[in-house]
């Protein structure tokens, strides 16, 4: 089985938020850079699962600037064959879409997994677009993945319950929690990384759809009112005031 996971490089959730150039750029100075979790613990790591079991191998790629390359490391540390960086700012997720696609289409691979959203933008975007462009099957948010003779057999959550759907390869899947258990990478996988492939691919022709045009912290917590239950006139007094102005 061939599959290709789709990796991005999110600052660790631990990260002190600022932005510079009149709140228009994300400052990185000083941040510490990781894969994003839901590409990583879920999609990932399934992955390596499925051809543990079936054989095959396991290609991550990702968007990005060379200082990403320790990142992709990582997941070649964590067990992925091979790797690949389309060298290009993944400041777009149609575009960021775009080019995986352009490396993958001719490619073979039976699966194509991401997880449900990166951390920094929570956009969850980028799965269903390469689905498109691909013209293949996507089923979102999956939280567990089975496949046995070409056929995948997927759940994920929905309003009220869990959805059972069956797909036929090759296809794409978002991975959401539940899908797998995170692995830390042992010293041999880390060593193991440092001769493993790493393609480096020119970014071709995309489509850039939107722009930022600035940035905003949010206020973060406030402090939380107790009302005494004596008193719900100034509990409706409240939500009529302080809490309709939020």
């Amino acid at each position: 089985m061939k599959i290709l996971v789709c990796i991005s490089n999110v600052p660790d959730t631990t990260t002190k938020i600022s932005f510079t150039n009149g709140d228009t750029t994300f400052n990185t100075a000083g941040v510490q850079f990781i894969i994003n979790p839901y590409d990583e613990w879920y999609a990932l790591v399934r992955a390596l699962e499925l051809k543990e079991a079936q054989g095959g191998n396991v290609t991550i790629i990702h968007v990005g600037a060379a200082d990403s390359e320790a990142t992709i490391r990582k997941g070649l540390a964590i067990g992925a064959d091979d790797a690949v960086r389309i060298d290009a700012e993944p400041n777009d997720a149609f575009a960021v879409a775009e080019l995986i696609a352009a490396y993958a289409k001719d490619k073979g691979f039976d699966l194509i997994m991401a997880g449900k959203e990166t951390i920094s933008y929570n956009g969850s975007m980028v799965g269903a677009m390469l689905s498109e462009l691909l013209n293949l099957p996507f089923v979102s948010m999956a939280t567990k993945l089975e496949i046995t003779n070409n056929i995948a057999t997927i759940e994920h959550d929905i309003d009220g319950g869990t959805e059972v759907v069956e797909c036929p390869l090759p296809m794409v899947i978002s991975a959401n929690k539940g899908m797998a258990e995170a692995r830390i990478p042992n010293m041999r996988g880390i060593m193991a990384a440092r001769s493993k492939p790493l393609e480096i691919v020119a970014a071709s022709a995309s489509d850039k759809l939107t722009s930022i045009t600035g940035f905003t912290l949010s206020k973060g917590r406030t402090d939380c009112k107790f009302i005494d239950a004596s008193t719900p006139e100034k509990l409706i007094e409240l939500l009529h005031t302080e809490a309709k102005a939020i």
